[in-house]
This record gives structure tokens, sequence and C-alpha cells, in this order.
């Protein structure tokens, strides 16, 4: 018996699929895999029958051939979901953010963020994707402040913010959705009325000459649960209570709550399960509607193929394309995340890095 918990999380889709041949061969020789995966789509593919887990249950068992994404979501969750992400036209306006030949080396010196220039506009979605560990958080944390570039510029509505602090760039109008909730997101002893406040806790209307306004750091941490559906509805538990969907939806509202110019969410449904995925990705839409700006860094291919208005792929740090995610086949994706350069019509869209 071969066991694997989430064993794609790093590989391009032409590793996937190669994987998914190791199985057959094993199979074949009589062996069992067990095979845990959040990927509809990879468990249908693999898979001769599926079980569904909620809230720690067996739900039932089906098998592959006999049953619909929808059948497996509704599993999943309880209810009908949504699996199409329903994406209009985009009509973008001015630059927000401009990252012009950023560079950011690591502990040894080696760049991690080879020269990479995007724009990110008024109105849309800029989705980066990769396989993990290609430069993605790096650049994310020179975007945030949360480290410095060595080299390059970060400007936000045309301003140099290279060199400012994270909380500068808080107040300019950039939320933040870190990747690790639990390490950056929350402070996991801390109820929900602290975690609310994070990153407020010296400004108006929270904080006035030094002291909190807990009152109005209530109705915040309450505003927040109800909006999101955070579970329970209870803003005075820690966050180290809720489930993990749960302390994502919080801390997503918490950043959006701030009405910001500019969203950088890195991996926002890491770890979360359908459902809440659903209603991240809807939040995500709002934002777009409404003019502001995302920067999307996701490994899940199908989440920033379907949000995405322009789509950046990464390798090794460099900006490998930018590429149009309505055009591009999955296939193609994949040498892009590998670090070939297939043959690409882009549409007109500029080509970074």
């Amino acid at each position: 018996m071969l066991i694997l918990d989430e064993p794609t999380a790093v590989l391009t889709p032409q590793e996937v699929e190669d994987l998914f041949g190791v199985f057959e061969e094993l199979t074949e020789q009589g062996k069992t895999i067990v095979f845990i995966t959040h990927k509809l789509g990879e468990a249908m593919n693999s898979a001769d029958d599926i079980t569904v887990l909620r809230d720690g249950k067996n739900v039932g068992t089906v098998p592959a051939d006999e049953v619909t994404r929808n059948d497996l979501a509704e599993m999943m969750v309880g209810r009908e979901v949504l699996m199409d992400v329903d994406r209009p036209p985009a009509n973008p306006g001015d630059t927000v953010l401009s990252c012009e030949n950023v560079v950011v080396e690591d502990e040894r010196g080696v760049r991690a963020v080879d020269g990479v220039s995007l724009q990110v506009r008024e109105g849309e979605v800029f989705g980066i994707a990769g396989v993990d560990g290609n430069g993605q958080s790096e650049l994310v944390e020179a975007i945030t402040g949360l480290d410095a570039a060595d080299e390059g510029r970060v400007r936000f509505d045309g301003e140099d913010l290279t060199n400012a602090r994270r909380q500068e760039r808080t107040d300019a109008g950039m939320a933040y959705i870190p990747e690790d909730r639990q390490e950056r997101g929350l402070v996991m002893e801390f109820d929900l009325v602290g975690n609310g406040l994070l990153g407020s806790q010296h400004t108006r209307p929270y904080a006035n000459r030094g002291r909190i306004d807990w009152d109005r750091a209530r109705d915040h941490a309450e505003t927040i649960v109800d909006e999101y559906d955070v579970r329970p509805p209870n803003a005075d538990v820690e966050a180290e209570s809720l489930s993990g969907g749960n302390q994502q939806k919080f801390a997503v509202g918490r950043e959006l709550a701030r009405a910001p110019r500019l969203v950088v969410a890195s991996h926002p449904t890491r770890g979360v399960d359908i459902g809440s995925t659903e209603f991240i990705h809807d939040r995500v839409n709002d934002l777009r509607a409404k003019g502001k700006a995302i920067l999307l860094v996701s490994s899940k291919l199908d989440e920033v193929q379907s949000l995405s208005d322009r789509l950046g792929v990464i390798y090794e740090g460099e900006l490998m394309d930018v590429v149009d995610p309505d055009a591009v086949t999955e296939e193609q994706l994949g040498l892009l995340m590998a670090g070939q350069r297939p043959d690409i019509e882009v549409g007109g869209l500029e080509v970074s890095g």
C-alpha cells in the first residue's frame, strides 16, 4: 500500500500526468494506492473510487467514473456549489502597481527574484502562476514591504514605495492576504477582536493617542464575522479555535475592510474547503468590478486561469511570459512553469521579464 498526501502540490501539469501514469503501473501490479487531494479533477482522473470527508466524517464513497465535479463539491460542502467563475470582460483603468526590474537575493546571495517587471491596473486581476518556490514569496514580500528589493523599483499610484515600511504601504491603500494565515495573517492566541485590529492598531478610528477604542474594535470584528460568515459567529473566540477556512475568511475580511486600492493575494484559498474557496473567489470578483487592482499569486492553475485577466508565469525568479489566460493551454502553462517558452499567441499582451 502506498499513501500519498497532496503529492502534486509542487508539480507542473506534465509532471502530474507522469505521476498518474506511475499510479496505473502500480495498480496493474496489484498495489493499493490511497491518494489524498483537495483537487477534484485529480481525484476524478486518477482514482477508481473516491471517498469524501466532511467535518472529519465519511459522507460517502462513489465510483470516479459515475460522479461529476458538482456532485463531489456538494458532498464536500453539504450544499450546491457554483463551480464556474463568472468573469465579465475587463475594463482596466490606470496603473496602480508597477514593478520595474525587481531583484531580490536570498540569504545565500542567489537571485530569488530576477529582474521582474509587471503592472497591475484598476479593475483587473493580474495572476502569477508557477510551481511553489520559484520566487513568488520573495516577490510578494518586496511588493508589500515585508522585505526589501535589492534592485529595481516598486511604485504605487506613481509614488516610489521601494523603501517604504509595511505600515506606509498599508496606509497608502495596499492590502495583503498572506499565503500562511497562521504565520503571517493572524495571531493565533488573540481573539478575533484583537486580530481584527492588526495593521490598524495605531490609526483612527480604532486608536487615538496610543489608546485603543475597544468598543469600535469589537464592532469592527463583529462586522467582519457577519459579512464573511465566519463560524462560530463570535468575535470573542481565539483564532486558533477556528477551522482553517474560517481563519482565512476572517483574514480576508480584515484586509478588504480597509477599502484598499490594491490587494496582493498570495495563495488566498490554500488549504480551505471548496465552499470557502467559492466565497473568496466571489470577493475577488467583487473587488475587480469595483475598479480595484488585484495581484493574485497561486499555484492552482484553475484558480489563476479562471480569475485572471492577464497571467504571468514565474520560473526560478524570472517572469517567463505574460499570457492571455483564456487563450493559453494547460500544456503551454506547464512548459512555462518548467522554464521552457512554447510558441504562444499572447494576443498583443506585453511580455515581461
